[in-house]
């Protein structure tokens, strides 16, 4: 696998070629000709357009089958944005593309530079030299958003709330970020779903869900691979976790909690079922949670209900902080029990560690060790840390820091460096979006 810097390039295979930049970012691609400008509308590919000859976008996966394209085209350029359109880009960890072969073999990794100012990069362009393709990396950033975009590219691009279609003319697409459009009458188990989870809440003492659309598209997945096997799971029978489901939905998280139920004819049913139980009483209540998605499907033969239902707070840069700060407090308050001192906040620890647990969640991955050989102290090292002790934890699947600090307290070698007294700092890393959801990384340095 190549490993781009800006302004590198690689040769491509023949085939569909998949761009995939998983994290909080929203994932669109431009169809030029040589000229680089578009031609009109149907060369600008984004969440409320994803499909163009030749490119089709599903979630954070863009995928290209060169001789498919349009005629004339012979560049695809892929493009970058916050999914928060209130959040910079330089609020957020850097975008990082991974392309891989038809037959799933990774090809090249580019990860630019971290953005400042910019709203919108250009990551990375698909160009045709002679009868080949080649991968150029760029990293190139808009301080002016998709105003900058229209000037280079030729597309006049309308920022809207709301979604809406393409406007007819030359370059022209209104662009809006609002999921996919979906009413309580497209799902049978919306309807009359909100009343009673929130009432249950209320009675917890915890504040109402709204549902999202995002979330209730990968439930209707999720609930529709289920229901097509008749088999409940986390990950389902095509291989594909629920977590996935979200963010190739498009809706990166902060924390996330699931009901995979089959049997309730009813929301009110669904919702009884799921108070009946402490653990998945405390999932329903629990305070975190702000948004939701619920579906149920019925299994093809037997008519039975199979029922998603996701709870989730969303990404931003303030809940990653205040995350690992109380990820931070709770470790500190075991050192105090043990009679230690308390671990500082190092900056290039967290750096660290946060890009480790992004690249687990990227690369699919969960181990000490990446997949090249790194190991917690060559990240620490090249974060630009220069302590002479380095310890790390991890952890995958637990929402909340209470359950990952308690989790890591459980364990006799993670405790360890908990309680290690030759520490001194530590950095705190988390991220969402894999197998098994948040995956969790504590850096200690001394």
């Amino acid at each position: 696998m190549s490993e781009l810097v800006p302004g590198g390039n690689t040769p491509l295979p023949d085939g569909v070629l998949t761009f995939r930049v998983p994290g909080p970012f929203d994932v669109s691609a431009l169809v030029t000709d040589d000229s680089g400008r578009v031609r009109g509308d149907g060369d600008f590919v984004f969440y409320n357009q994803p499909a163009a000859p030749g490119v089709r976008l599903s979630g954070d996966r863009l995928s290209v089958d060169p001789p498919r394209l349009r005629p004339g085209a012979s560049r695809v350029t892929l493009v970058v944005s916050p999914a928060d359109l209130t959040t910079p880009l330089g609020r957020l960890p850097s975008p990082t593309v991974q392309v891989t072969a038809s037959d799933g073999r990774a090809l090249a990794r580019f990860t630019p530079p971290r953005p400042q100012r910019e709203t919108v990069l250009l990551l990375a362009e698909l160009y045709r030299r002679g009868t080949a393709w080649k991968l150029r990396a760029l990293g190139q950033g808009y301080a002016d958003g998709l105003a900058g975009i229209a000037r280079d590219f030729g597309v006049d691009v309308t920022e809207d709330t709301t979604p809406s279609a393409g406007t007819p003319g030359t370059g022209t697409v209104a662009a809006s970020r609002g999921g996919p459009s979906r009413t309580p009458g497209d799902n049978p188990g919306l309807d009359g779903f909100l009343g009673p989870v929130n009432s249950a809440r209320a009675m917890a003492g915890s504040p109402p869900v709204r549902l999202d659309a995002r979330l209730t598209a990968a439930a209707q997945d999720h609930a529709g691979a289920m229901a097509a096997r008749g088999t409940l799971g986390v990950e389902s029978p095509d291989g594909v976790s629920v977590y996935q489901r979200v963010v190739s939905a498009g809706y990166a998280y902060l924390t996330i909690g699931e009901h995979l139920v089959s049997g309730p004819r009813t929301p009110h049913e669904f919702v009884e079922y799921c108070l009946s139980a402490e653990q998945s009483r405390r999932t329903l209540c629990d305070p975190a949670f702000d948004q939701a998605g619920v579906a149920c499907v019925p299994h093809p033969r037997t008519g039975d209900l199979y029922w998603t239902a996701l709870w989730a707070r969303a990404f931003s840069p303030a809940g990653l902080e205040r995350t690992a700060r109380e990820v931070i407090a709770l470790t500190n308050t075991e050192r105090a029990s043990a009679g230690l001192p308390p671990l500082g906040t190092d900056a290039t620890l967290t750096a660290a560690a946060q890009a480790h647990s992004a690249d687990m969640v990227a690369r699919d991955f969960y181990a000490h060790t990446s997949p090249e050989g790194g190991r917690p102290w060559d990240r620490a090292a090249a974060a630009g840390c220069t302590r002479g002790s380095i310890g790390e934890n991890i952890a995958c699947g637990q929402r909340t820091p209470a359950e990952v600090v308690q989790g890591w307290m459980d364990s006799p070698g993670h405790r360890a460096n908990i309680l290690k007294r030759d520490f001194t700092h530590i950095g705190i890393g988390l991220a969402g979006g894999s197998r098994a959801g948040t995956y969790w990384t504590q850096l200690f340095g001394g």
